[in-house]
């Protein structure tokens, strides 16, 4: 690929993540992609032979994103404990989940998930696997990966339902701590060991 082509391979990209910021992921379209570049609607083909590529590629900037902003969290809580980490990642990840919900709707799609392209799952895989590595310490009595994956549905839940409203109506809650942490109490057991 010439230098040219790399330019404006990273372009669609570039207007595929702004785009599913500004209008959410049922607006990324290769035709619309390649109007906002300034391309000809068949262009995106040459660098992403299907939509699913241009979407996966997409998603890996989002993953490379709360990739960073883990690994930023840990760094920030390096010298707590692991319930403490795991507190961390919780809030670090429903963030994301609210700042950005048309990435955070692409990334978690099952065909883009998928499709294998651009080792989507070698991406989120690891950040599974960290917090996985912080349950097991947390709950060394538990299979840590179960326990990790009830976590993740239920952080996934929430952050749905408190960007629907559903939450904030049903609770009377306008923060989403004091839920956060019954689920980590829920998945992890209270602050001082006991469940």
């Amino acid at each position: 690929m010439t230098e040219s082509d790399t330019s404006l391979r990273a372009r669609l990209v570039d207007v595929g993540v702004a785009l599913v910021a500004a209008e959410g992921a049922e607006a990324l379209t290769l035709r619309e992609i390649a109007r906002r570049t300034g391309v000809s609607h068949g262009a995106p083909r040459r660098y992403f032979p299907t939509h699913l590529e241009l979407l996966s590629a997409i998603a890996r900037r989002g993953f490379t994103d709360l990739a960073g902003r883990v690994g930023a969290t840990l760094a920030e809580n390096a010298g707590a404990g692991p319930r403490e980490q795991v507190t961390a990642l919780a809030r670090t990840y429903l963030r994301f989940a609210l700042d950005h919900p048309g990435m955070y709707e692409l990334m978690f799609r099952h065909d883009v998930l998928e499709s294998g392209h651009l080792g989507l799952r070698e991406t989120s895989l690891p950040l599974f696997g960290l917090l996985a590595d912080l349950v097991a310490q947390v709950r060394p009595d538990a299979e840590a990966r179960q326990v990790a994956g009830a976590l993740w549905a239920n952080l996934h839940g929430l952050a749905q339902l408190w960007r629907w409203g559903s939450l904030q109506l049903a609770t009377g809650d306008t923060d989403f701590g004091p839920l956060l942490e019954t689920a980590l109490t829920a998945h992890l057991g209270s602050r001082d060991g006991e469940r």
